[in-house]
């Protein structure tokens, strides 16, 4: 493509050819991620939504159930792991420790930081009935998929992921309060 538009034009800068193919493309990365976020909303809640948990739920008990997170989580901890406000966090939170799913208490080591672990029916519910689900929502999306695409897939997020979080810190975005609410 770019040979015929220099052929038909000789004054064309194939360097801005090539910049605003790249821009076109980005554009159509990124509606496709916002495309993807608002399906797995949509399908990842409907897949565990017999479980009482939203896919906000799921990832919060994904989080916890890592072993880092055994003592807990402090919710600016979780907050940063998930990408997410702590205010955004906060009523979440509430939700899940109202339905039992959930535990907070002050941190021993700052009485001001609040640590969230799963309690043992968070744990149940997460183990026992959500993870085979999860499994199989997986691998209904993933069909079609070989490990190589998914390692790619996954390599890929991770590098846009990475540089995201570069262009939050440049605006300020890793400059929230440490004290946890």
């Amino acid at each position: 493509m770019q040979d015929i538009s220099m052929k038909e034009n000789p004054m064309v800068n194939p360097v801005d050819t090539e910049e605003t193919t790249k821009i076109e493309l980005a554009n159509r990365v990124f509606f496709r991620l916002y495309q993807c976020a608002n399906m797995l909303h949509k399908t990842g809640t409907k897949a565990v939504e017999a479980e009482g948990l939203t896919t906000q739920q799921w990832a919060v008990l994904g989080a916890l159930s890592r072993p880092v997170a055994s003592e807990g989580l402090s919710v600016g901890e979780l907050a940063r792991y998930l990408k997410v406000s702590r205010q955004n966090l906060s009523g979440l939170l509430s939700r899940m420790e109202r339905d039992g799913r959930i535990q907070t208490a002050a941190d021993e080591r700052d009485r001001r930081s609040r640590l969230v672990s799963m309690t043992t029916a968070g744990r149940r519910v997460w183990q026992d009935e959500a993870l085979p689900k999860i499994h199989g929502y997986y691998a209904q999306v993933l069909e079609g998929f070989s490990v190589n695409d998914i390692t790619h897939t996954l390599h890929y997020l991770l590098k846009i992921l990475e540089n995201m979080q570069v262009v939050d810190d440049r605006q300020g975005g890793g400059d929230e309060a440490p004290q946890d609410g």
